[in-house]
């Protein structure tokens, strides 16, 4: 089951807003700016012009300039040099849910995530999901526990065995040490448990095949 592009977003609504993009620096002085996408296919995210701050009230217009390693050199329509660029440092760049196509079978925006509920195998509550990142170092659930701190989860099928968009409900199995009260012993010292040294069991997959 593969997630969808654009990939973040604080909604999970149809009528909501969805982050398609970030400006995240400036480009010499005549206005460029270093834009950052989230959309499957980098380039996508001009069709989508014009885009908004999440809000709504701003618009901004993005040109394409050149393709750089991790981000686009773009012109921003009316903005003239570096300074007014430098004002855009930072700002997340928006479309409305409904422009976006509707997801292929077995998949799914990230957007579509935010505030589902996840349960355990056996179907008891764990919490809600709050965000979705991707720090390098693989895709992460960010849930809010129903004591209300927030843990990550791995964004693997291992780990969230099930996605049912279509129910409002995430599956989840996480290791019983990622929901443990702070200051918890860990499974491996517990006395009498009989696995002192042991790792998890089995290997984590990722959910891209």
């Amino acid at each position: 089951m593969a997630p969808k592009s654009p990939a973040a977003s604080p909604s999970a609504t149809a009528d909501k807003k969805v982050c398609v993009g970030q400006i995240v620096g400036v480009h010499g002085v005549r206005g460029l700016v270093k834009l950052k996408s989230f959309t499957a296919d980098p380039a996508a995210i001009a069709d989508y012009n014009p885009l908004t701050d999440q809000t709504g009230s701003r618009r901004f217009t993005v040109e394409l300039q050149s393709a750089m390693k991790d981000y686009w050199l773009a012109r921003v329509v009316g903005v003239p040099d570096r300074t007014a660029a430098e004002a855009l440092h930072g700002t997340l760049l928006y479309v409305d849910r409904d422009r976006l196509p509707p997801p292929d079978d077995e998949e799914f925006y990230h957007t579509d995530l935010i505030g589902l509920p996840v349960q355990r195998l056996d179907g008891s509550e764990i919490g809600t999901v709050v965000a979705f990142h991707d720090f390098g170092g693989g895709e992460m659930l960010e849930v809010r526990l129903l004591e209300r701190r927030t843990v990550m989860v791995p964004f693997t099928k291992a780990a969230v065995p099930v996605i049912d968009i279509a129910g409002g409900r995430i599956v989840a199995d996480p290791p019983d040490e990622l929901l443990a009260p702070p200051g918890a012993p860990d499974i491996g010292e517990r006395e009498g448990d009989g696995r002192e040294g042991e790792g998890p069991e089995g290997s984590v997959e990722d959910r891209e095949p």
